[in-house]
């Protein structure tokens, strides 16, 4: 009976080293920022867009999930100012572009995480705007409490097809490029 009472006792012991935890660190979103670029034919624009909210998971100190929203009405060119700084920024938020009225805010919810080594991740996950959502796949690098990543989103698979060369023709020089750069550096 004793002889049974260690081994459960030691069953017990190995199945709680197993079961490790999640532990969930909330993003500083006052200390967190993305920044954008869009391009077309005869140059670009730039900018940044807030993150409304955002956690990232890990097990072991390895990053197994994520969570996050983006508060689109904050979006805001950064590379003009005055006059042409509110036209642009109305134009981003207007229908043609992220329609911010309707879509307040975009998501990103985690679904895969592959570890590459050196504290780099492979991430795929779900990118939700304008309230269709796509997946994407992109690389994270987690330092501490710092996490960093660069990413491209083509535009016209959330149905954002302002002068795209994809689906009008004559544009020449007035051509936006479909893609879009996203440089996202959070704090946790």
């Amino acid at each position: 009976m004793k002889n049974l009472k260690s081994i459960a006792l030691a069953f017990v012991v190995a199945l709680s080293t197993l079961s490790v935890t999640a532990q969930t660190k909330k993003v500083d979103v006052s200390k967190s920022t993305i920044n954008w670029v869009g391009k077309k034919v005869t140059g670009e624009h730039s900018g940044t867009v807030a993150i409304k909210s955002g956690a990232l998971v890990f097990k072991k100190n390895a990053l197994t999930g994520g969570t996050f929203t983006v508060d689109m009405t904050s979006l805001t060119a950064t590379d003009l100012t005055g006059e042409y700084q509110g036209k642009l920024n109305g134009h981003l938020k207007a229908d043609d572009f992220f329609g911010t009225d309707k879509f307040p805010t975009s998501t990103l919810v985690f679904k895969t995480i592959a570890a590459k080594g050196n504290d780099v991740y492979t991430v795929t996950a779900d990118l939700t705007i304008k309230a269709i959502t796509k997946p994407i796949t992109f690389d994270i690098a987690v330092k501490g409490n710092t996490a960093t990543t660069a990413l491209k989103i083509d535009r016209t698979k959330y149905d954002i097809k302002y002068k795209s060369a994809n689906f009008f023709e004559g544009l020449g020089d007035k051509t936006i490029y479909d893609d879009f750069e996203l440089t996202v550096n959070l704090k946790v």
